[in-house]
């Protein structure tokens, strides 16, 4: 083998470990998976990585899009790794209950049942602790609220403990693109998942206990779903969203 050679297999080699850092090097990896014959995209995160909520521009308007996103990260000096929807809001992008941004309560609990999904209790809490994540069903974590410096709250709970939640029926005609988050039992990786074709709860929800494994997972949204992961190819456009939950990495 001549020098010239070698150095270009050298080369190569090198671009391609730099072509997967990004997913891998990050804290990070998304991933298109089936599951009883559905389809879904996963993103595994591990704990540690820069991951966060985001609301908010620098502009005092709301961050809404992925396109907004990727610039304010790119600001920073980093870049986006992956993003979706982070849970509910109203029609101005308000999250409907807790929301806490770099230890900032921008929005309060709400323990009362209500209408809709989000009031489809149990419901709960997805939180981003400094070593860890979790998913607290919402009375529980009012009762003992966990040191975040990130939470959404959402609803309804997909997984509680193992089981599935207790209103869903496996054979719900109500079936949308949906989205959520599971957390693994030691809290050191979470799972964010959306469904490739529209799937009822009890469905989305057997992807988390029985595939992911995970003891707890939380519903975020649907219809309005929506990941940017570049990884696989994805950038969903939309419209605007309220809470967006997002993965920063060094450089651009």
């Amino acid at each position: 083998m001549t020098t010239r050679m070698a150095t270009t297999i050298w080369a190569r080699a090198c671009l391609a470990v730099t072509l997967v850092w990004p997913a891998v090097g990050w804290g990070a990896t998304c991933r298109n998976t089936e599951h009883e014959g559905l389809s879904y995209a996963v993103c595994e995160v591990s704990a540690g990585a820069d991951l966060r909520l985001f609301l908010t521009g620098a502009d005092g308007k709301p961050m809404a899009t992925f396109d907004r996103l990727q610039t304010s990260v790119e600001a920073e000096g980093h870049r986006l790794v992956f993003a979706m929807n982070g849970g509910m809001y109203h029609p101005d992008r308000r999250p409907v209950g807790l929301y806490v941004e770099a230890g900032q309560e921008v929005a309060s609990l709400v323990t009362a049942a209500g209408p809709g999904n989000f009031g489809l209790q149990p419901n709960g809490v997805f939180c981003i602790e400094t070593d860890g994540f979790a998913v607290v069903e919402t009375l529980a974590f009012a009762a003992a609220p966990p040191a975040c410096r990130d939470a959404t709250q959402s609803g309804p709970m997909l997984v509680i403990d193992g089981a599935l939640h207790p209103r869903f029926l496996k054979e719900s005609d109500s079936r949308y693109i949906r989205n959520g988050v599971g957390v693994s039992a030691d809290g050191k990786t979470a799972w964010f998942a959306i469904s490739d074709e529209p799937v009822n709860f009890d469905e989305f929800a057997r992807l988390f206990r029985d595939a992911l494994k995970v003891p707890n997972a939380l519903y975020f949204d649907g219809k309005v779903s929506r990941l940017y992961a570049p990884e696989i190819g994805r950038d969903d456009i939309g419209f605007p969203m309220g809470p967006i939950v997002g993965l920063a990495a060094p450089g651009r």
